[in-house]
């Protein structure tokens, strides 16, 4: 993996252990859109995608590549079956996190319980501290979303008492509306 002091390009890869986290490409379509397709993989993050909703997604995530940030396909070195999607983003407006550096992920559900999540986050952490000067990363999801907020804790996160809104993008009354924040300090 190449080093950079600021954000202007995106990581060939990233290997851990057991994964490689690498730029999304065409083959990964199948598992990535049948992952968005799930009902109970999307019950805490929001509505199941089609096809068009999927591809919309990967292309929101290349506009951030200019930049060095934007999510990667989770791959299983063992197989090469892809897991999910990892990564860094730019917080959206109109949101308290807007410009901020957001983590995020998603692991289809056959993959659930086994620490893939995890060790590729705690992966991209480390390279968006030695690639990023940036004075803490954050992530958000909704105040339902009890393995989410699991996750944060274990990756040191911690939730930002001032941190709570309301997601634009979900109806009044959609329990998804409510977000919570978590984030963590440069080591």
């Amino acid at each position: 993996m190449r080093r950079m002091r600021r954000g202007c390009w995106v990581p060939d890869l990233i290997e851990t252990d057991r994964l490689i986290l690498r730029k999304p490409r065409p083959s990964d379509h199948a598992a990535l859109f049948a992952m968005w397709a799930d009902p109970v993989m999307m019950a805490d993050l929001g509505p199941v995608k089609d096809d068009a909703a999927s591809i919309a997604t990967l292309a929101r995530h290349d506009g951030y590549r200019h930049e060095g940030l934007g999510f990667l396909t989770v791959e299983r070195k063992s197989d090469w079956a892809v897991l999910g999607f990892c990564g860094l983003k730019r917080g959206d407006p109109p949101h308290p996190i807007a410009g901020e550096i957001e983590a995020g992920w998603q692991i289809a559900q056959p993959f659930w319980r086994q620490g893939y999540a995890l060790e590729a986050m705690r992966a991209v952490f480390d390279w968006g501290w030695a690639s990023f000067d940036m004075p803490r990363i954050v992530a958000i999801t909704a105040e339902r979303n009890l393995a989410s907020q699991g996750m944060m804790t274990r990756l040191g996160m911690t939730r930002q008492a001032d941190g709570d809104f309301e997601h634009h993008a979900f109806a009044p009354g959609d329990p998804l509306r409510q977000i919570v924040t978590y984030s963590i300090n440069r080591p």
